[in-house]
């Protein structure tokens, strides 16, 4: 049975939508949108579609949505975020400007939009664990210049956050995202080297890893924290393991700590909410039942 024809029976005519990607068993987005299916008693359904990192797999994709009456749209992992772009219909502004999507909202009209909810759920998390930080109280660090890192940089110079610094193994690719995102108000967007990491730390409130050093099957992360403030937060976005390395270290020097889970979470709301016609909340039931799924 080839995945349409299996995400089809599972959804038995109901409303649904689902997590794209290659591979995509891993996901827990399943788990976090089944949660608020069931809360909020919903007649539908969110299952798992791998699609290949081929342009025809991916024009396959957005002929199944358009073309299946209950089909709602869909989320976005690796690695289709960008390359799904050209193929939607409308690209909401936010996600032009990061220049990704990781959620398509099917209209009643047929329209295809993407949109990216990724530095909304960064951020609601942000606030929601630690919120005695505020963006304009001094510099940020972001570890890495990928996909996730775009939408937090993005997210952060919205915010008012009066200086950032990227530091990534790869300078060119950290210049590359500065260059996109300085703002022209006399804000800086300073790039560091990679051995520099653990002086880049000096006086910031806020530190974030975007790479995926420190997940599981992934080398560690090596950082030394000697020159970071006790008083700044520490964000880890990788959620398995949910405490990872550097979140331990932290923890015990007295940072306030928060790990990746919060911000999975958070960036379904947007989708659910237009796939479904219902506002929804993260909720602690919510986070032990998907840290369940996680198998921790």
């Amino acid at each position: 049975m080839n995945p349409y024809d299996k995400l089809l029976e599972e959804a038995r005519d109901r409303p649904f939508a689902g997590i794209v990607g290659w591979p995509v068993e891993h996901s827990r987005s399943p788990a976090l949108h089944g949660f608020w299916l069931k809360q909020h008693k919903i007649d539908g359904y969110y299952g798992r579609l791998p699609v290949e990192p081929r342009r025809a797999a991916l024009e396959e994709l957005v002929a199944f949505l358009r073309r299946t009456p209950n089909a709602r749209g869909c989320n976005l992992t690796l690695p289709h975020k960008i390359e799904i772009m050209p193929l939607l219909d409308r690209i909401h502004p936010g996600a032009a400007r990061i220049g990704a999507v990781n959620t398509v909202i099917k209209h009643p009209d047929g329209l295809l939009e993407g949109r990216n909810s990724d530095g909304f759920g960064f951020m609601e998390a942000l606030r929601y664990n630690a919120p005695h930080w505020r963006p304009n109280t001094g510099p940020v660090v972001v570890l890495g210049a990928g996909g996730a890192a775009r939408a937090i940089v993005a997210t952060l110079v919205d915010a008012g956050v009066p200086e950032l610094r990227l530091v990534n193994r790869t300078k060119s690719t950290a210049i590359d995202l500065g260059v996109a995102f300085t703002p022209d108000d006399g804000r800086q967007i300073v790039v560091d080297r990679w051995e520099r990491r653990a002086q880049a730390l000096e006086g910031v409130t806020l530190l974030v890893n975007t790479t995926s050093l420190g997940m599981r099957g992934q080398p560690p992360l090596d950082l030394d924290l000697a020159h970071l403030p006790h008083t700044a937060a520490v964000y880890d976005i990788v959620y398995t393991p949910l405490e990872t390395a550097l979140l331990a270290t932290a923890r015990g020097r007295g940072n306030r700590c928060i790990d990746g889970l919060g911000m999975l979470l958070h960036q379904g709301r947007i989708g659910f909410e237009a796939w479904f016609g219902v506002k929804v909340d993260v909720s602690v039931e919510q986070r032990r039942a998907v840290a369940s799924d996680l198998g921790v």
